[in-house]
């Protein structure tokens, strides 16, 4: 019985003096509500993420949620449950209003974290749904631009809304904006001035993802330079030239400025290829050639091969070879594989048909003599 007493004694001894550091330091009992809620939100999140998990395993869109979210979801819990144990305590507490601005702040800061996870978790599973590497990729291209530029568009709001929303909460800050604004409409002017191009691309990339005057992978000649679109942002475009270049147009620029899309219906195209040969050229060996350099190219798609004279100049005959392929790149590479079929053809069978420049020297008429000299 002794020995209990003593061991009773020992812990009222050892916790004694916490309790009166608790009483003295009202800030201590503050700290350990929120360390508290720190550790439960740990555990919580823990094993919530591990059935959230389990049970969106055949939900893509909903399992991309979670995975991409769970984060800022947690950390939004705790601050939310921060904001709770501030909010009880006392108001004469020295230091209270600030720790619950601060509180505030994060909590702002957690969800628009969050709100940006879940915009960029439904737009990399749209996009993951619908891939563009396949050979009729219209649709997938499609959709991945209205979805990549769709999602930049709604993360700037969300990023917006929520640094708007943590300066409101500033005293100062809202009532110099609101003088100012009040005072002088200048201000406002000069602003918005100064965001229009801004706001120009942002409005503009929007009109793109609706209307779609081009995609991802679009085949495009921007100021005489021909290009593939690499990629789409909130206020350019990346135009992937042949020869390797990127070159960066704004946004604005595809609304305001004419350009030529070469695969805004459909990726197949139609590309020519221009010979000179002498008149004395039969067609019908030259289109059995062409036919032939075509079903053995693996660029060509089967639709069309044809030759035609398009052009009777004054020393040759023009022919326009007429081919079709997939896609541009196709396109070139079939192009350039029949020009030097065609051109081998003709050196190699009747090289004596190509251009030239006749000429014919006629005999010097006989000087006629006049009459007698006298």
């Amino acid at each position: 019985m002794s020995a209990s007493f003593d061991w009773l004694a020992t812990i009222v001894y050892a916790v004694s003096p916490w309790i009166v550091l608790i009483r003295e330091i009202p800030w201590t009992v503050i700290l350990l509500q929120l360390l508290i809620a720190m550790s439960a939100t740990m555990v919580l999140h823990h094993v919530g993420t591990s059935i959230l998990l389990r049970l969106t395993a055949s939900l893509p869109f909903s399992r991309r949620l979670v995975e991409y979210g769970h984060r800022a979801g947690g950390l939004a819990v705790f601050l939310l449950a921060a904001q709770i144990i501030l909010r009880n305590a006392p108001v004469t507490l020295w230091g209270i209003n600030a720790a619950l601005h601060l509180s505030a702040l994060c909590l702002i800061g957690a969800l628009t974290w969050l709100g940006v996870r879940c915009v960029r978790a439904i737009a990399h599973t749209i996009i993951e749904r619908n891939p563009a590497d396949t050979p009729d990729n219209l649709q997938a291209r499609r959709v991945q631009t209205q979805t990549k530029v769709l999602a930049r568009s709604a993360m700037v709001l969300i990023v917006l809304i929520g640094t708007g929303t943590a300066l409101m909460t500033l005293p100062l800050l809202r009532q110099i904006g609101t003088s100012l604004l009040a005072s002088a409409g200048v201000a406002g002017l000069v602003v918005g001035f100064a965001a229009k191009p801004v706001l120009g691309n942002l409005l503009a990339g929007m009109q793109i993802a609706l209307t779609q005057p081009i995609r991802l992978d679009d085949v495009v000649i921007v100021q005489n330079e021909w290009g593939q679109v690499e990629e789409i942002t909130g206020t350019y475009v990346v135009v992937r030239l042949w020869d390797r270049r990127s070159m960066v147009v704004p946004l604005q620029w595809f609304i305001e400025n004419p350009f030529q899309n070469w695969t805004k219906t459909a990726s197949d195209l139609l590309g020519t290829v221009l010979i000179w040969v002498d008149y004395r050229m039969p067609l019908e060996p030259l289109r059995q050639e062409a036919e032939r350099a075509c079903h053995d190219a693996p660029e060509w798609d089967g639709r069309l091969c044809l030759i035609q004279v398009v052009e009777a100049g004054e020393h040759a005959m023009q022919l326009r070879v007429l081919v079709s392929a997939g896609d541009a790149a196709r396109l070139w590479d079939l192009r350039c594989r029949l020009r030097e079929a065609l051109l081998g053809f003709i050196q190699r069978e009747f090289p004596e048909y190509l251009p030239r420049i006749r000429a014919e020297a006629s005999p010097s008429s006989e000087p006629q003599h006049g009459g007698e000299l006298h």
